[in-house]
Parts: C-alpha cells; structure tokens; sequence
C-alpha cells in the first residue's frame, strides 16, 4: 500500500477543472491539495469530483482570491483551520488521511518590493510565516504525524531559481524570506521533499511565469510549491515527482503540480 499526495496552486478551480479532472484521470494521486481556488465554498466544482472517484473533499474559498482545498478518494477526516493573522482570508485548511495530518497552505505572495516599511503585503507575508513558525513550534499545531504542503511563495535555495544572483532583491527569493521559511522548517525539523530527492546543485521548478510566452525554452522558473514531512514519515519517502508537463497544457496555471509518494512503514 503506498499514499500519494499531489499539491497544485491551480488560479481558479472553476475555470480549470477539466484541468484537474485530466490531472486526476492520467496519475490518480489518492489525495490533491489545491491552492487559490479562488471560489466560494457554495459554487465550488463538487460534482465533478465526485465523478471523478474523490468522494472526500474539504474546502474553504472566497469570491476570486485565495482559497484551498483538500480532495480524496480515501478516508479523510477534517481537521480545524487556522485562521493565519486573523484576517479570515482562507490560506489554511487541514485533514487527516491514514493516520497523518495534511496541512494546506497558501502563503502571500508578498507584492512586488521587499520591505515592511514601503509594501503592506510584504509586511504580512513576513508576520504570516512567524505565525506558521510559532504555531508549529509551540505546539499549538495538531501532534503526530503530519504533512504541510502548498504554494509556499519563497524559493530558498540557490538552484530554486534559475538565477540566484539575479532574484536576491526579487520578492520570493530574497533572504529575509528565506529566513523567514527556514525557521517555519526548523519549527518542526520538517523534511524538504524536493531536496530529499533532488540534489541541491540540481536546479528545480514548480512555477514559470504567464509573462514568458515560450515559458519551456527560457525556463526561468522558481520553486514555490512545497512538501514537507515530519521526520518521523521520512522513512516512508519513496517517490517525488514535479510534473512540467502540465504546465503545458491548453488553458494552465502557472504552476505545476508536485507529488509525493509515502510507503507502508
């Protein structure tokens, strides 16, 4: 018995669920994460999913912002959201599937200058990544075992972006984000998926930019969307995959859906 969990920021659930459902049809992960649904909770896609075998689904959404959601063809149990810096803006949601807690996350995208002082949303970018850090590591957060993934916003490492160099002033790859990032990680010593199975000097995308028409060729992309596990579901790792090609498909997000592949212990 394996569990595969797939993560996919897909800009607007609505107008991309034959995108989904193509997706679901071609690797049937047995869970997926989505993130900025942008749909209220009552016209979300529900039954095409249904149709399409994931019987369990939690959502939290709002009208064209935001929004997440967890969809299953196993049991899966929800568990509470958190309401990140009180603003109610569905960045959150959580379940429980075999035994772990999943956590979903949409992380702000932190405008376009990086500085608290000149930009409001880089500033609550920054207070929502020390909420997650303090939230995991005082011990508020659901125990056991437990995945978070989603749409994180930061690329950390050198080769999470195609140039490091380049990027260092750029909102998502600037130091006090990844700063920002790293103490969220080390909040619960979570394991980075991506790099427990890509080298660090190999270069990794989940995320290429509407602006790039030839987006493939240039290749200019950034890691935003993230898997992390516990330490104690890190022996359970055996499979990851990023799925480029989805990026280019008729009508795509910009980003391309992630998967994880746990074993039995």
């Amino acid at each position: 018995m394996t569990l595969t969990i797939a993560t996919w920021n897909i800009n607007s659930v609505r107008l991309r669920e034959p995108t989904v459902l193509r997706f679901l049809a071609e690797h049937g992960p047995d869970v997926l994460c989505l993130q900025e649904t942008k749909s209220p909770d009552a016209v979300f896609p529900h039954d095409g999913f249904e149709g399409a075998g994931y019987v369990h689904r939690v959502v939290r959404g709002e009208k064209g912002y935001n929004g997440v959601a967890i969809l299953s063809r196993v049991p899966m149990l929800p568990v509470a959201h958190h309401d990140f810096c009180g603003r109610g803006d569905c960045r959150h949601i959580a379940a429980q599937v075999d035994g772990i807690t999943v956590h979903n996350f949409y992380v702000p995208a932190g405008g376009d200058v990086p500085d608290r002082e000149k930009n409001e949303k880089f500033g609550h970018k920054l207070d929502f990544l020390a909420e997650m850090r303090d939230w995991f590591g005082g011990g508020d957060a659901p125990a056991g075992p437990s995945i978070l993934v989603g749409d994180l916003n930061i690329a950390p490492q050198e080769h999470d972006v195609w140039s490091h160099k380049q990027l260092l002033k750029v909102v998502s790859h600037t130091p006090i984000e990844v700063e920002a990032l790293e103490a969220v990680r080390a909040s619960r010593d979570w394991v980075d998926v991506a790099r427990h199975f890509i080298p660090l000097e190999e270069k990794a995308y989940s995320w290429w930019s509407y602006r790039s028409k030839d987006w493939s060729a240039a290749d200019k992309g950034r890691r935003l969307d993230h898997i992390w596990v516990t330490p104690d579901l890190r022996e359970r790792l055996s499979g990851y995959d990023m799925h480029r090609d989805v990026r280019g498909w008729e009508k795509p997000s910009d980003h391309a859906p992630v998967v994880v592949t746990l074993g039995t212990t």
